[in-house]
């Protein structure tokens, strides 16, 4: 493969040129090479890294953070990204449940709301204008 150019390499990647200054500046990617008059330029590893930082995303892990998902391309062990993946996991399952409460309590909303009268007998409204009770 030819080297890339950062806006080619952005194209590939299906990021933005500013994403890819993101991730250099923040230790993700770093050029291939540097012309003498300052461009960088790219390989086919780098264009890998930046589809594996982007599908890492794209599983909720953000790779600058401290999950550490793009330090197996750094030699991090594979048990701590097992570990971190287990805690993502755990995360999207908890928000999941939150969410089917969510539904469940508006689906009982609508179900005890007539649809037509007076505003102040609606059960949606009521439950969203009263007060938590503690």
């Amino acid at each position: 493969m030819e080297a890339l150019g950062i806006g080619q390499l952005a194209k590939r990647g299906g990021v933005g040129i500013d994403t890819v200054r993101y991730y250099e500046r923040n230790g993700l990617l770093a050029p291939r090479t540097r012309l003498a008059s300052g461009y960088r330029r790219y390989g086919e590893l780098e264009l890998a890294r930046l589809r594996f930082i982007r599908r890492a995303q794209a599983l909720g892990f953000h790779p600058e953070g401290g999950q550490g998902i793009a330090r197996p391309l750094r030699g991090t062990d594979v048990g701590r990204v097992k570990r971190s993946a287990q805690a993502k996991l755990s995360d999207v399952e908890a928000r999941i449940a939150a969410l089917e409460r969510v539904r469940d309590g508006l689906a009982k909303l609508i179900a005890a709301c007539p649809g037509h009268g007076r505003a102040a007998d609606c059960p949606i409204l009521r439950a969203l204008t009263e007060e938590v009770e503690k």
